[in-house]
């Protein structure tokens, strides 16, 4: 069985089905791990979804804010704002099945045989794999929780809490965890979060750093695969973490990666485009 991890998609379905093909992608023996983003911005997002869905049983996915946006607007069509191109799944006959798929996967993964975990975002630096695997649980939670739902989604729009603090509560608890695991690029040394600043390792405002980049980050060395962070453009020079956000959706290349042996394959199709 090979094991693949491949970076955000945002509706971009040719370039993965390309890269599948080129490394003889078996979805009977072989597994896919999804950074999140899975739609949004590109092309064929409710083709994605329907793509994804059919060979469910051969991914690991962990959802995006895209895809978090996306429950969000189905919840609420006032959410959907002027560049989405989530119109397509929220009118789409089987979109109750797409969505209720969705709600049930992971904010979080972590392979012990590899010790390799999957985020979209990252992880804070304060926290352990542990107390993150805890905290995305409680999202997860109100995921799957059909009473919670409709509260967490209305409530998980902002940038505060700039930081974690154990005695949160409620939607302002999983607004913080949401951030962390699917917004996050620069923050502090104890957490606080800058969420404005969306470009390269330059950009970050001053007193903060990229999240992976702290000395006393607990999770360091740990092996990590994320994704959300087009500007890096697949770089990250932390050992053990794999950067596969490439910018496909942005005119850039899809990445996967062969999770056991580190290889990357990219594909540069011209259906990229929105």
């Amino acid at each position: 069985m090979a094991v693949y991890a491949v970076g955000d998609l945002q509706g971009c379905l040719q370039p993965l089905k390309c890269l599948l093909q080129r490394v003889a992608f078996d979805p009977a023996q072989d597994q896919l791990w999804l950074t999140g983003d899975l739609v949004n911005r590109g092309p064929q997002s409710l083709e994605t979804l329907r793509f994804l869905y059919a060979m469910r049983e051969a991914l690991v996915c962990v959802l995006g804010n895209h895809d978090l946006h996306l429950l969000a607007a189905a919840h609420n069509i006032e959410r959907l704002k002027k560049a989405d191109t989530l119109r397509e799944i929220l009118d789409a006959p089987d979109r109750d099945v797409l969505l209720d798929w969705l709600c049930q996967q992971k904010l979080m993964h972590y392979d012990a045989e590899r010790e390799i975990a999957l985020v979209h975002a990252g992880i804070p630096p304060q926290w352990s794999l542990k107390k993150a695997l805890k905290c995305a649980a409680e999202v997860e939670e109100a995921l799957r929780d059909e009473a919670r739902l409709p509260l967490y989604l209305d409530g998980m729009y902002g940038n505060e809490p700039v930081k974690w603090d154990k005695e949160l509560k409620g939607v302002t608890r999983l607004r913080v965890i949401t951030n962390y695991l699917t917004r996050m690029r620069f923050c502090k040394a104890d957490g606080t979060l800058d969420l404005k600043s969306k470009e390269g390792l330059g950009s970050a405002p001053s007193g903060y750093a990229p999240w992976f980049s702290h000395p006393a980050r607990k999770t360091r060395g740990l092996k990590l695969i994320f994704g959300h962070w087009a500007a890096l453009e697949g770089r990250c020079d932390e050992p053990g973490l794999f950067a596969l956000d490439t910018g496909c959706v942005w005119g850039g290349a899809l990445t996967l990666l062969n999770v056991d042996s580190g290889e990357r394959h990219r594909c540069d199709c011209p259906e990229n485009q929105p």
